[in-house]
């Protein structure tokens, strides 16, 4: 489990689609300074998505991918020098600040304006239409793994507004419209809804 607060972002060192594994795709990640204490077995948030460690040297960590999670989020797409967004998985007792977030994507958006504003900057993303009835205004929903809030929503347009923290602390500072982007609604409005 994960809280969507950011700790920071990694580089894509590789990619191979050629495993010995089962696993779909391997990808080697610097995780950097977020790799200290990490073990295999630990689960990493990457862009929004849970996955496991299962080798690591120094700030260098593998990630192994199945299919599910190739065709569901936006990982399959990336390429070596790509930026994703970290965050380790949450430690019981510590503080939970943004919202609660499982690191299973449900769909995956387009970036469609970006409108830069003196103290925030605001982005109108597209949710796939099975989702937008888990989005609501004024709810949580995480983006690449950022916990944020929905500030306006049309059709099946939504918005949300990143303080200079999070666009320095994140990879939405080299975001761009067009971008795709993992969408996770809030777990407790698909509870209520079931």
């Amino acid at each position: 489990m994960f809280t969507g607060i950011v700790e920071g972002i990694g580089k894509i060192e590789k990619i191979s689609k050629n495993t010995k594994t089962r696993s779909s795709i391997q990808m080697t990640v610097n995780l950097g300074k977020h790799a200290k204490g990490l073990k295999i077995g630990q689960s990493v948030s990457l862009n929004g998505v849970c996955l496991t460690a299962t080798k690591l040297s120094n700030s260098q960590c593998i990630f192994e991918m199945i299919e599910e999670t190739t065709r569901k989020t936006d990982l399959g797409n990336l390429k070596p020098g790509d930026i994703v967004n970290i965050e380790r998985s949450l430690k019981a007792g510590e503080r939970l600040e943004g919202h609660f977030v499982l690191g299973h994507v449900d769909g995956v958006g387009t970036i469609k304006k970006i409108e830069t504003k003196p103290k925030e900057v605001q982005v109108w993303f597209e949710i796939p239409k099975n989702l937008t009835k888990y989005v609501v205004k004024k709810g949580s929903i995480a983006i690449d793994g950022i916990s944020l809030t929905v500030v306006d929503i049309k059709n099946n347009l939504a918005s949300v507004c990143l303080i200079p923290h999070t666009m320095e602390k994140t990879n939405f500072k080299i975001k761009n419209v067009g971008d795709k982007i993992n969408i996770e609604t809030d777990i407790l409005g698909k509870y209520i809804l079931k």
